[in-house]
């Protein structure tokens, strides 16, 4: 009895700040349903996005893929669902969701960049493939790449005339990127891709340099 006398005014004590410390958490526990609702959200746009940029790049490789075989029927179905990923994908992506669109957008860029070369006709503008700056300038550097592949591809094939054509296209387009190696800070990967896009474009200089003196030759050869 003298042990529970001595304890109760201990025990009025501590209820009272046991109390206070719930009451603290008041506030804290009200807040943390709101954010777990809106991380769960987050992270189902994340997981949405990953999967289907995944997806529009695939399409697009398949696109320069069958645009390289002479496919340009499948090249060009393979970029419309493509496109209609992409859209879904910018409903999704959200302010800090934006740097998910850059690879699918860029891949976009290159594909389209590189069926319209083939086809001899305008390279489409940043408000037509409705991309970001970024993602625009990337994907007309990378489609320099393709366009190496196609000018031997088409030497191979004796087609020495398109692969000059192509070629123009190639060094045109590689000349007028190169100024935004100044923004390499801002539109990152743009120095080291002009820099690989320069060798390549020597190297096709003079593979198809060399070509044309040899077709002379035989020519010169054929006359005689």
């Amino acid at each position: 009895t003298k042990l529970i006398e001595q304890l109760s005014p201990l025990a009025n004590d501590f209820i009272p700040v046991f109390l206070k410390q719930i009451m603290t958490l008041k506030n804290v526990k009200s807040s943390l349903p709101r954010i777990s609702k809106s991380l769960k959200a987050t992270n189902a746009s994340r997981e949405f996005l990953i999967k289907n940029t995944r997806d529009v790049v695939i399409l697009c490789s398949h696109s320069i893929i069958a645009a390289h075989n002479g496919d340009l029927r499948l090249a060009k179905q393979k970029i419309k669902k493509a496109e209609v990923v992409l859209k879904r994908n910018r409903k999704k992506a959200k302010d800090n969701f934006q740097k998910y669109l850059i690879t699918p957008e860029q891949e976009f860029v290159e594909a389209h960049s590189f069926l319209a070369v083939i086809e001899n006709k305008e390279i489409p503008s940043l408000k037509s493939l409705k991309v970001s700056e970024e993602s625009y300038i990337l994907g007309l550097l990378d489609c320099i790449g393709e366009l190496k592949r196609l000018v031997l591809d088409n030497i191979r094939n004796g087609e020495l005339k398109k692969a000059d054509r192509i070629f123009s296209v190639m060094e045109n387009l590689y000349q007028t990127l190169y100024p935004f190696a100044m923004y390499d800070k801002i539109v990152k990967e743009t120095r080291r891709k002009l820099d690989v896009n320069r060798i390549l474009v020597e190297e096709t200089r003079a593979v198809i340099t060399e070509e044309i003196r040899r077709n002379h030759f035989v020519k010169a050869l054929t006359k005689k």
